[in-house]
Formats: structure tokens, C-alpha cells, sequence
């Protein structure tokens, strides 16, 4: 009775802690709410909610701009008090949504004083895509503060846009921001003058949503998406995010991916261990940043909804593209970093793969996914399916529409079903790998015959071995990972399951742990089992990293880290041969 009690309590306790976690979804900056009515609902009917949200709370109510009305959306000023009046209110039965109008705002990481010319493009294999693609007959939404022409745009071609800012026509650039990111996408190229753009054929709509401060609401930011929707834009990109999940953008978003938009978004500068939004939402390609050595950027964001990663600048070194000095109005080529630098590189990909004819979101995505260049080890989602490869994502694009053959010959190749797994580094490594093989046949065959089956030797082998390690990539919006990472990690590398490194602690990778379990657990026969089954579970663990990657902190990962953990794995399993001889399990 007592050991459910203390079950039910752990129970209420996570599920406690879990519904009150305060994650980035219902936090953010705002002034001001949208409030969506209903498409079906009657013009008298929505007079009439106005008047009484004029007449009760002395609002005033307007549509966000000339493109508000087939969406019936309206603006208020208004607080988080105000917000909870109006959901409680007789309002909400004719409205799809009434929420905050958070402000997002541009991405830009602060600027270091180095140049390194354009190796950004070098770093994602430009030059070999141009040879095939340059993106022509594709349009590119830029969502960001405008974009000027500068002399590098020139001979770039731009289709209408629109100032959702100042409700113009003229989307021009008072920031430098959105100049600089469209640069990136399609800077004119081999005109003798600046430097050069990723799809520097496709064409630019630019789409001011961002003030010169480099801040904007939501509620233009979901027009502009369904705008470039609406006008035949193939591509966005908003190298833009904030707290605060919106379900008008989310439907915007939604609106524009049913139309065969492909959405990019920047992953955020804050070094959080999640996306900020837009990237976060399902429909949106997440972008984290690299530098040019290809690591991950000190500032960017990681973990849930990254998707891939691209050159954003960091540790010392920036994206170079020509845009606008917003002191001077003057063009300038400018070195920034960030995620909303790395974005735009995706975005200009993204429109190479279209104009090869992959057109589908979904089909692109693809594209981009099995294009890049995989990161081994990635604990933490920094990358993402990997760092984005120009010349890859064409040449994969040019078989046309990824097939069931295209996604196995994949697996195929990164996995073990590819015979190169068996063959690669000679006879000398194909030892190991068969080792591994015949170990794991081996000690199933002694717990078969030698230590007859139970729940707690069970739970140790697999607390020592490996343990839930189907958690530790699982990702999972609003939460931290932290926690998954721990639960998805064997006995022998708690040590470093925090900070996602591969070095093995010394004090977990031994036999320390599973001797302390015995001692304490010795006299209660569930618990002596599960010190038994941890013993060889850990014995096992550091067996095998001896063999693979005998990685240990302090003693290097050499003979001596080898030499540390095959003692300790013999010790281990004499242990467990200690404790369970002449004993039978009675659990």
C-alpha cells in the first residue's frame, strides 16, 4: 500500500509539474489582441459584438489592414487582463480566436568586427548547384523589414509587394534587416559588382512586416503570409520570431502550405534549448545557424522545432550580402549574424529544388532532409536533419519526386542494411562489429540459461546498458529536454547526459554504482536482482565502449580510457556472478 502511495504521488507530482510548465507557447510581447471572427458569421452580427466591445470596454476595434476583411480579423488595444475579460465574455461564441498579437521581431545577432568573404556560399556547395540551377521562375516572399534596391539588386527581378507597416504599396527597407536577407536569396550575381546570391535568378516580393526598430504583430505577419499565398509566391521566408503561439498565424501558415508554399523561418538567437515562433509550428522548415567551420553558432537555438541548419554567422565570423545603412539610407556591404541569416540560405535552396520542378512543401522538405550533410553526433538537435548542401539538394531534385526507392536507397546508405557498415575500415574493424554481434548473442544466452527471467534483473540490464535511449532524440514543444535525455541514458553515461557530450565520466563508467546497489539493496531480493541485472547491464555498456569509443574523461581515448573501462566491465560482471551464485530469484 505504502509503495502506491508513493507511485500515485510521484504520478500527480510530474503531471503537476508538466501542466504548469510555463513554455514559449503562452509567452511573449504584446500590446495589443487580434480577435478572428468566425467566416460564417453575419455583418449585423459582428456590428453588434463591436458595439458592445465599444460600449462595455470602450474599445475601438479595426480591421488590421485592406486585407483583414475576408477574414474578418480585427485589432484592439489591450493586456493580458483585458484578454482573459473578452475570453470569458459572450464574444468568444462567434470567433475562431481571440489571443494576443505578439511581437516578433528581426533575428539578428550582434555584429563581430571580422570578414570572411562570403564563405557561406563556399560552405554549402553554391558554385556545383549554379552549374545546374540558379532558381529561375521562382518567387520569394521576403517577410522582414522590406527590401530596398540597392546597386547589388539591380539586376534582380522583383514582383509586387506590400508595406503591411504603413498600409502602402512600397515595401522599401528602413532597417537593413530585410535588404540583407533578401541579398542572401538572390543578390544579383556575376554583374562585376559585390557579391553574390544563393538563387540569384529567382524573384523577390518583398513584404514589410518588421519597423525600423525591427519589430512587428503577428497580425501582419499572418497577412503577409496569406498575401504571398495569394499572389504566387513559391517560397517564404521570415527570418523573424518572438514568443507566443497564434492560432491566426498558425492558420495562415496553414492557408499557405495548402497552396504549395514552401514556409522558412529562423530558429532564434537566444541559445534556448527550442525554436521560437513561427519556426516552431508544424507546417514551418525550422532554421538553426552555423558558423564557418560548421559548428553551431554560440546564439542559436536548438532542440525542438529545428528542422536543418545553415551558415548564420558566429564565433567571429558573419554573412556578407550588400543592404542599406538605416543611419544614412546608403548601400552598404555589411557583414550580420544569426538565425535570420541562416534562413534565407535554406530559403534560396528551397527555390533551386523548386525550379527543378519538385514542387510540393512536403516533396522539397524531403529534398533538403536527405541533401544534407549528417552530423554524427547530436544529442541536443543543434543540426537538425544536418547542415544544409546546395549542390546535394539539386542533384537529388533533378530525379524528380522522392519515391519509396529514393527514401530506402537512403536508409540504404546510412544504415546498417549498407554492406559498406561490414566493410568499411578493413579487418581490423570488422572485429569489433562482429564482437558486438556475438557479445550480444552471448550474454542472451546466459540470462537465458543462467539467470531465468525477471521484472527487476530485467529493469537493471536495461537501466546499466542502455536505457530508454528511444528518448533521447524525442523533442517535444514547451517541454525541457533534459529530463528525456537522463531517462533515454544508461547508468555509464548519467554522467554526461546533461551536457550531451560523448565523453564517459569515470565515476558512472565503473563498477562504483552497481557495487553501491548491492551493498544497499543486498537484504531485499527485488532490489539485489535489479543491482545484479545493473551490473551486467553496466558491464556490458563499458565492454563495448572499450571496443567502439573509448572516450572517458581524464584518461583520454586512448589505452589507458580502453585498459579503465575493460577492468571495470570484468569487474562488473564478476559482481554480478558474486551476488547471484548459489541464489535463485524469488521475485
Amino acid at each position: 500500500m505504502r509503495k502506491l502511495l508513493i507511485l500515485c504521488l510521484f504520478c500527480l507530482g510530474i503531471g503537476f509539474a508538466i501542466s504548469n510548465f510555463q513554455g514559449l507557447a503562452t509567452t511573449g510581447e504584446f500590446d495589443s489582441l487580434v480577435i478572428d471572427f468566425k467566416e460564417d458569421i453575419a455583418a449585423t452580427e459582428i456590428d453588434r459584438q463591436l458595439q458592445v466591445l465599444n460600449r462595455q470596454y470602450q474599445l475601438a476595434p479595426r480591421l488590421n489592414s485592406q486585407f483583414s476583411q475576408a477574414e474578418q480579423t480585427y485589432t484592439v488595444k489591450g493586456d493580458r487582463t483585458l484578454l482573459d475579460k473578452l475570453r470569458a465574455s459572450d464574444l468568444i461564441q462567434d470567433v475562431e480566436a481571440i489571443e494576443p498579437n505578439y511581437i516578433y521581431r528581426a533575428t539578428v545577432a550582434p555584429n563581430d568586427p571580422q570578414y570572411s568573404k562570403q564563405w557561406h556560399l563556399h560552405s554549402i556547395h553554391a558554385e556545383q548547384a549554379w552549374e545546374e540551377n540558379r532558381g529561375k521562375g521562382v518567387v520569394v516572399a521576403i517577410i522582414d523589414t522590406g527590401v530596398s534596391k540597392v546597386p547589388d539588386l539591380a539586376q534582380t527581378e522583383f514582383v509586387a509587394g506590400y508595406d503591411f507597416v504603413n498600409d502602402k504599396v512600397d515595401a522599401d527597407d528602413d532597417n537593413g534587416h530585410g535588404t540583407h536577407v533578401a541579398g542572401t536569396v538572390a543578390q544579383s550575381t556575376n554583374n562585376n559588382y559585390g557579391v553574390a546570391g544563393v538563387a540569384y535568378e529567382a524573384q523577390i516580393m518583398p513584404l514589410k512586416v518588421l519597423s525600423g526598430g525591427g519589430g512587428g504583430t503577428i497580425s501582419d505577419i499572418s497577412e503577409a503570409i496569406r498575401f504571398a499565398a495569394d499572389n504566387k509566391a513559391d517560397v517564404i521566408n521570415m527570418s523573424l520570431g518572438g514568443g507566443g503561439e497564434s492560432q491566426v498565424m498558425k492558420d495562415a501558415i496553414e492557408y499557405a502550405y495548402n497552396k504549395g508554399v514552401v514556409i522558412i523561418a529562423a530558429a532564434g538567437n537566444e541559445n534556448n534549448n527550442s525554436a521560437s515562433y513561427p519556426a516552431r509550428y508544424a507546417r514551418v522548415i525550422g532554421v538553426a545557424a552555423t558558423d564557418a567551420q560548421g559548428e553551431r553558432a554560440e546564439f542559436s537555438n536548438y532542440g525542438a522545432g529545428v528542422d536543418i541548419a545553415a551558415p548564420g554567422g558566429g564565433h567571429g565570423s558573419k554573412i556578407w550580402q550588400e543592404t542599406v545603412d538605416p543611419s544614412t539610407n546608403q548601400p552598404i556591404i555589411a557583414g550580420f549574424q544569426g538565425t535570420s541569416m541562416a534562413a534565407p540560405h535554406v530559403a534560396g535552396v528551397a527555390a533551386l529544388i523548386k525550379s527543378t520542378g519538385v514542387t510540393a512543401p512536403e516533396e522539397v522538405f524531403a529534398v533538403l532532409q536527405q541533401s544534407v550533410r549528417k552530423i554524427e553526433q547530436d544529442p541536443q538537435n543543434f543540426y537538425g536533419a544536418g547542415n544544409l548542401d546546395a549542390a546535394a539538394a539539386v542533384k537529388l531534385a533533378q530525379k524528380g519526386k522522392i519515391t519509396f526507392n529514393d527514401f530506402f536507397r537512403w536508409l540504404r546508405d546510412n544504415g546498417y542494411l549498407n554492406l559498406r557498415f561490414w566493410i568499411d575500415g578493413g579487418a581490423i574493424a570488422l572485429v569489433p562489429k562482429i564482437a558486438m554481434v556475438l557479445g550480444s548473442y552471448l550474454l542472451a544466452f546466459l540470462i537465458r540459461n543462467y539467470l531465468p527471467f525477471s521484472f527487476p534483473l530485467f529493469s537493471g540490464m536495461i537501466a546499466g546498458s542502455s536505457g530508454l535511449f528511444f528518448l533521447k532524440g524525442l523533442y517535444i514543444f514547451d517541454l525541457p529536454q533534459a529530463p528525456f535525455r537522463l531517462l533515454g541514458s544508461s547508468i555509464p553515461e548519467l554522467g554526461n547526459a546533461i551536457s550531451g557530450d560523448s565523453m564517459l565520466n569515470p565515476m558512472f563508467a565503473s563498477v562504483l554504482i552497481p557495487l553501491v546497489l548491492l551493498v544497499v539493496c543486498w537484504s531485499v531480493p527485488a532490489g539485489k536482482w535489479f543491482a545484479v541485472g545493473t551490473s551486467l547491464g553496466v558491464a556490458s555498456c563499458v565492454l563495448v565502449s572499450a571496443v567502439v569509443a573509448p572516450n572517458v574523461w581524464l584518461l583520454g581515448d586512448g589505452g589507458i580510457a580502453r585498459g579503465f573501462l575493460i577492468v571495470n566491465g570484468l569487474l562488473c560482471f564478476g559482481l554480478a556472478r558474486f551476488a547471484a551464485r548459489g541464489d535463485s530469484q524469488t521475485v
